[in-house]
């Protein structure tokens, strides 16, 4: 059974699992808002990395960073000497604050030494929409969310978020070829309260890596545009612990309030 648990960003249905009983019977969908709320929001009742056991991750799938056709820019270098030549003019589009879509285009900001005007929406379809009527010029949206829109030459991709490029997108380089170091992707995967016993969280662990394995799921994931993340609980342990601190530098880095 999936139940919702929708408010304050996901801490919510977060929360929830984490004071259930560990018996391996209610799990929770691990997604960017966990490892970014850590360090978003100031009175958090609960530390995600430490208080919930990694079961297994699902699946990588990046952003794309992507522009109007009111924006010349062909290339990711060559969109860097426009904003740097308008700094400030630039409207940068997100699903809102705090969002991977949010987060990704402060993290390029900072790493490319350049300043836009962050415009948060209230969910991807209103800055899509934005996007299509040329008030915003450049949005790092969700690679199902936005890849439509880029097939039927309404918008254009200028590189994806990731570290490696994307089949779905097969002739758009990544943002890290020409920012290097550059790296940031929706990781989502599962985890179960923090007391689970071993034994159960191997056997879950197992059953998630064997339909990931499956031939069909992983053309699946693939036409999301996604990466297929097969590994130990213990290796998605890491990665939480990973993408906590990198979300974390950014959020710092600018200076983005805390929510209370």
């Amino acid at each position: 059974m999936i139940e919702n648990r929708p408010g304050a960003g996901g801490n919510i249905g977060a929360e929830s699992v984490i004071n259930s009983e560990p018996d391996g019977y209610t799990v929770l969908l691990v997604n960017p808002s966990n490892f970014i709320n850590t360090s978003l929001y100031a009175n958090m009742k609960f530390n995600f990395p430490r208080d919930v056991a990694p079961v297994a991750s699902f699946v990588r799938v990046p952003n794309v960073m992507t522009v109007g056709k009111g924006v010349d820019a062909k290339t990711v270098a060559e969109f860097i000497v426009y904003a740097k030549a308008n700094p400030g003019k630039v409207n940068m589009a997100s699903a809102g604050t705090g969002t991977s879509t949010h987060l990704s285009g402060e993290m390029f900001m900072a790493m490319a030494d350049i300043r836009m005007q962050h415009v948060p929406y209230r969910g991807a379809g209103p800055a899509v929409t934005d996007m299509l009527g040329g008030q915003v010029q450049v949005i790092f949206d969700s690679m199902p969310s936005i890849i439509p829109h880029i097939r039927s030459g309404a918008l254009r991709a200028l590189a994806v978020t990731s570290a490696i490029p994307s089949s779905q997108l097969p002739d758009t380089p990544t943002v890290g070829e020409t920012v290097p170091g550059y790296e940031a992707s929706a990781l989502f995967g599962m985890a179960a309260p923090k007391n689970t016993s071993k034994e159960i969280i191997e056997k879950l662990n197992k059953e998630i890596n064997a339909v990931l394995a499956e031939p069909g799921m992983q053309k699946q994931l693939v036409e999301l545009g996604g990466e297929p993340v097969i590994g130990t609980p213990e290796a998605f342990g890491a990665l939480i612990v990973a993408e906590t601190e990198k979300w974390k530098k950014v959020i710092e880095g600018a200076a983005i309030e805390k929510v209370e």
